[in-house]
């Protein structure tokens, strides 16, 4: 192999590597999200864990977080509370942040 190929190849292993944390870290994200919202929403510690796992698994119905972002939404306006967008756009990309902070140190 060339120095050449031998860059290539660990470039392709730094992306692989980047986008498998952030994977985990928006995972991690959309489950600190559910947890925040089944607070608010004064739902049980079990209850909560169940309703952050779906909010996690709302991630996979399309690509992007509107889904995520839909889900919160829609079960709060369902328990009749009065979230708004940019309350809830906020206290995703801080949960982001602290979610990508957690994955890079191994949490």
């Amino acid at each position: 192999m060339t120095t050449f190929d031998d860059r290539e190849a660990a470039f392709e292993s730094k992306f692989a590597l980047d986008q498998d944390q952030e994977f985990k870290a928006m995972a991690r994200r959309n489950k600190l999200l559910g947890l925040w919202a089944a607070g608010k929403m004064g739902l049980s510690e079990e209850s909560g864990e169940q309703y952050a796992n779906a909010v996690v698994r709302a991630d996979f119905e399309q690509p992007g977080e509107e889904d995520v972002f839909r889900k919160i939404a829609g079960d709060f306006k369902g328990s009749g509370m009065a979230v708004s967008e940019g309350e809830i756009r906020s206290k995703m990309d801080e949960l982001a942040s602290i979610a990508r902070d957690q994955v890079r140190a191994g949490k």
